[in-house]
């Protein structure tokens, strides 16, 4: 299992370590960052009041029969052709 080691670096230090990676582990790093984003995103999302409540008008609305899916969409489409 490999060490982990947590430092504290100014944005300043970071940008000059990233400046000094090549290409392809740059590409590497970003891919880290924007999983991370993503989860961090998602987390907020859940976390959300808003959301929520936007979330569960949708639902209700499905079960409502106001709105369909995209699969019950296409479902339907293409059985009336």
């Amino acid at each position: 299992m490999p060490a982990i080691v947590k430092l504290q670096l100014s944005l300043e230090a970071l940008a000059e370590a990233i400046s000094s990676l090549d290409l392809q582990e740059k590409r590497q790093l970003q891919e880290l960052i924007e999983q991370q984003i993503f989860e961090a995103e998602e987390a907020l999302y859940e976390d959300d009041a808003e959301t929520l409540l936007e979330i569960q008008a949708v639902r209700t609305e499905y079960k409502n029969g106001e709105s369909i899916t995209i699969d019950e969409y296409l479902a339907n489409r293409s059985d009336h052709r």
